[in-house]
């Protein structure tokens, strides 16, 4: 018995491959979804069974026995192609098997573009979830290969939420086939577009600052009147937390969310929370995040540890502000996730206390660190030495 797994692209005939087409007349049994055969020339055998799951096509390939079998795929063979699911069945079997590459949409939808498409990120949401918020903060133009519930018109919903409502996004409709469209728009008129089933997604790269190592300058921030945690603060913050690109962290108390910008520079593929009450402030979070592009960052009205039942589990977070409800703040990020890194930082004894103790009853170690910093200023003639208020960072599950 010999299997072949072959992509048909668009499904146009004219469009597949030579090793392709041959396989197809040769077959004596045709496997894939009803549109793909449905699509297939005359010429081709009537043996054709509907199936897309890889149990159901190994069923079908093991009941019809033949000798020359083909399962038919939309797109290409290596990319997101159902192909990889049945291999491995076809392996365990010990059935022999070919895979024949044909046209995928991105190459279709970068050559109706003219555009070279080797700088794009390639993303999948075809039946799965993905975060198109974090794909266009790469810094290159995102691909999306869409379906389901996630339709190009879901996709740029998540963009606008995300303020990224003038993103420029194009649409590909049908493509190869006489249904052909391809639409040039913005996210947000995205939104309200309804789009066929068979569509794809390329949204411009999100604009976004110079990348640099944490530890911006006070004076890029808007502050207002609300306490700010400062530059080298921040720094030794994100270095407690380690955090990388794609974690999702919680800013709890986040004041001018100095803290929570710094966390989504340095989380660009993740997401941040910035959790904050007093509406002076969230304005302030609101105005940073529009001034550093960062798109990832989500402002969360409301007091902890209300506000944080409905957030994902963390990886880390960091604590700048509790309202006297530390231990429910830190239970509630543990009951996310045991293993959550934690830093609190203090400027009073009596909230050291309260971190140091809310840590032990939960079995966590603490580590206390003193940062105490003075900078130069200028007097008459003369640099002076002038110390800021030290800030305790209280640390647990961050030794690693």
């Amino acid at each position: 018995m010999q299997v072949t797994l072959a992509a048909l692209g668009s499904g146009r005939w004219d469009t597949l491959t030579g090793q392709v087409q041959a396989r197809l007349l040769q077959a004596q049994c045709i496997l894939g979804a009803p549109r793909l055969l449905a699509d297939l020339p005359a010429e081709c055998t009537p043996n054709r069974i509907a199936a897309t799951t890889a149990g159901d096509l190994l069923a079908a390939i093991r009941r019809e026995g033949l000798e020359r079998t083909v399962v038919v795929y939309s797109g290409d063979s290596g990319f997101y192609s159902g192909a990889r699911s049945l291999i491995p069945l076809l392996e365990a079997e010990k059935i022999e098997y070919t895979l024949l590459p044909g046209l995928s949409s991105v190459q279709m939808l970068a050559a109706l573009l003219g555009r070279p498409w080797q700088d794009w990120l390639l993303v999948s949401a075809h039946g799965v979830d993905c975060d198109p918020v974090a794909a266009v903060m790469q810094g290159r133009p995102a691909f999306f290969l869409t379906g389901g519930a996630l339709d190009p018109a879901a996709l740029c919903k998540k963009l606008v939420e995300a303020g990224l409502g003038q993103l420029p996004v194009t649409v590909g409709e049908n493509l190869y086939r006489p249904q052909q469209r391809i639409t040039a728009l913005t996210a947000r008129d995205g939104v309200e577009k309804r789009f066929a089933p068979l569509s794809v997604l390329l949204a411009e790269a999100a604009p976004m600052p110079p990348r640099r190592s944490p530890g911006l300058p006070d004076s890029t921030f808007v502050r207002g009147k609300v306490p700010m945690t400062k530059q080298l603060v921040r720094a030794a913050i994100l270095a407690k937390l380690a955090v990388a690109p794609e974690h999702t962290l919680w800013d709890v108390g986040a004041g001018t969310g100095s803290v929570s910008v710094e966390l989504a520079l340095a989380a660009p593929k993740g997401r941040v929370y910035a959790v904050e009450y007093k509406p002076e402030a969230c304005d302030l979070i609101r105005q940073n995040r529009e001034a550093f592009h960062t798109w990832n960052l989500e402002l969360v009205p409301g007091r902890a540890p209300e506000a944080l039942g409905a957030l994902p589990a963390p990886d880390a977070v960091f604590i700048g502000g509790s309202g006297g409800a530390m231990d429910a703040i830190v239970q509630a990020a543990l009951e996310k996730n045991p293993h959550v890194r934690l830093c609190i930082s203090a400027i009073a004894l009596e909230t050291v206390q309260a971190a140091m103790a809310a840590l032990a009853a939960r079995g966590i170690p603490a580590t206390v660190t003193q940062l105490a910093v003075s900078e130069t200023r200028p007097t008459g003639g003369l640099n002076l030495l002038m110390a800021n208020n030290p800030i305790f960072l209280i640390t647990g599950n961050c030794d690693d």
